[in-house]
């Protein structure tokens, strides 16, 4: 199998991640291919002359044509020599038995969701800023099908070669949800190992977390544009539901009245306005 990393400029954070790898307890054979996409920080170089090189049969190939996650999933897939493909973050840190988990649910799948922490690497007054889920329970976006997230899954490469790989369009949010449901419309089956646990490193503080709930918004009413004659649909009741949650959670309000940490509030805010901005950008109604 292969492990598939895409990283830009992840030169101070990926020796975490590839110790991780390396304390794996699966013994199959394996690989891990990274996609170095246009990094300028002496990630190649690093690399090339990393410790853990033979160990974990490292390479790393370049991504250069676009900048994009996507992208750099793509052209290490294509230079991988594994059946099964798993995708990890360059910033992330897989937990032990990671790998083992996967590779067990996927005897089962086509494609496999791994879950996800942010406790372990992040501070705690910033962990309780980001919205999570129990381990157990599937990612799965209400009106429609399973995903899994980008940072932690697997799929096989005949289901993934079956669709083409990643979209590059996606500019770095939803690609993972979209190329989940393309997998699943294809005929493939998507499960979730719960044992296969990721822990998430937060990318900058509040108006990091703002700018990505925007852009996620934002490609909701694209990803229902595509996909509603493929039975996508929206819940008349949503935005009336969220509206009241955004007045009844209001940051000004203290948060032991809210019982939502102010992060969390900004958040389902910015997914609000993203929708907003998304049904006006894709012409299409979803808030």
């Amino acid at each position: 199998m292969s492990v598939i990393i895409p990283a830009y400029n992840a030169r101070h954070v990926i020796d975490d991640q590839l110790s991780a790898l390396a304390g794996q307890d699966y013994r199959g054979d394996w690989e891990v291919v990274v996609g170095d996409n246009r990094s300028t920080d002496g990630l190649r170089e690093h690399l090339a002359s990393h410790p853990l090189r033979e160990q974990l049969r490292l390479k790393c190939v370049e991504a250069t044509d676009k900048q994009s996650a996507a992208h750099a999933r793509n052209v290490a897939v294509a230079a991988s020599e594994g059946d099964l493909l798993a995708f990890c973050d360059a910033d992330d840190r897989a937990h032990p038995g990671w790998l083992s988990a996967l590779v067990e649910c996927a005897g089962e799948f086509d494609m496999v969701s791994g879950a996800l922490e942010t406790t372990t690497l992040n501070d705690p007054t910033v962990a309780t800023q980001v919205v999570t889920q129990p381990p157990e329970q599937p990612f799965v976006f209400p009106g429609f099908l399973a995903f899994a997230n980008g940072g932690n899954c697997a799929v096989w490469r005949s289901a993934f070669d079956a669709v083409g790989g990643w979209d590059e369009s996606f500019d770095g949010v939803a690609e993972d949800v979209e190329f989940s449901w393309r997998v699943q419309l294809a005929g493939a089956t998507c499960g979730h190992a719960a044992g296969a646990l990721m822990a998430c490193r937060v990318r900058g503080g509040r108006n990091a977390l703002w700018r990505r709930s925007v852009a996620f918004g934002t490609a909701d009413p694209r990803l229902f544009k595509q996909y509603r004659a493929r039975g996508f649909s929206r819940n008349p009741l949503a935005t009336p539901v969220l509206l009241l949650l955004l007045v009844l959670r209001n940051p000004l309000l203290p948060t032991a009245v809210t019982g939502l940490p102010r992060g969390q509030w900004l958040t389902y805010l910015g997914r609000f306005v993203g929708r907003v901005r998304g049904s006006i950008k894709y012409r299409v109604y979803f808030v």
